[in-house]
């Protein structure tokens, strides 16, 4: 577990005290709110400086209760919807987490201060980079450039999954690496939608059952092929 220390040095976007302010008001306005009640949560985004997991250009609405762009049709998740997804996790101190959608580093930071360590996996390098930049220092997280969809089978097994994100459904290869009674919290697209959901897998096998329908950024390459039809 990391506590990070973190401050913006360039005062043309935005000073300091300014972020801070704004980033007090998410937790009052967004996640306190909406069920985010796991305290730990709610204090590690308090103090992890999301605007310095931001490019420049959208650092000034790092706090916004929306995605926020990244490019390339990348997005930052809705505050709520990774604060619900971290909160039904149930995390404990001494957990591995194995994080799907790293993205700029900003969730995999979060949890730093929350778990044991993270395995933070993304498959764009203009998003790692920046999350490098982000996560200098930060020794209990580590950043995996490749496919989203097949996660980090070299560190498993994981006592958690989180896909910060929606996908249309979580592929065997993800749960796989996840240990007997580990937890996992995904996003899930259908039909438009999106939701999120947990679940816990067992010797007897997997299911996520959903909890809230909210706005929560799609992730790439987990679509799930349609069938073919004459």
């Amino acid at each position: 577990m990391t506590t990070m220390s973190l401050e913006t040095e360039n005062p043309i976007l935005a000073p300091a005290s300014a972020f801070e302010t704004m980033r007090h008001a998410m937790v009052a306005s967004q996640l306190r709110t909406n069920a985010v009640n796991d305290q730990r949560v709610v204090a590690a985004m308090a103090r992890v400086p999301r605007e310095q997991f931001m490019p420049e250009g959208v650092r000034s609405i790092a706090y916004r209760d929306a995605a926020i762009p990244l490019g390339g049709g990348r997005h930052v998740n809705v505050p709520m919807a990774t604060g619900r997804l971290l909160t039904e996790a149930y995390l404990t101190a001494t957990d591995r987490v194995l994080l799907i959608g790293a993205a700029t580093g900003y969730t995999a930071a979060v949890l730093s201060e929350i778990v044991g360590s993270v395995v933070a996996v993304e498959s764009d390098p203009a998003l790692l980079a920046i999350a490098r930049t982000a996560l200098a220092g930060v020794g209990n997280v580590e950043l995996v450039e490749g496919p989203m969809q097949d996660g980090h089978a070299a560190g498993a097994p994981y006592d958690v999954l989180i896909v910060d994100g929606a996908v249309e459904s979580v592929p065997d290869a993800l749960i796989a690496q996840v240990r007997p009674d580990g937890r996992v919290t995904a996003g899930i697209a259908e039909r438009g939608l999106t939701r999120l959901a947990s679940g816990r897998k067992t010797d007897g096998g997997f299911a996520l059952v959903a909890f809230v329908d909210v706005e929560c950024v799609v992730l790439p390459g987990f679509e799930t092929p349609k069938p073919f039809r004459f």
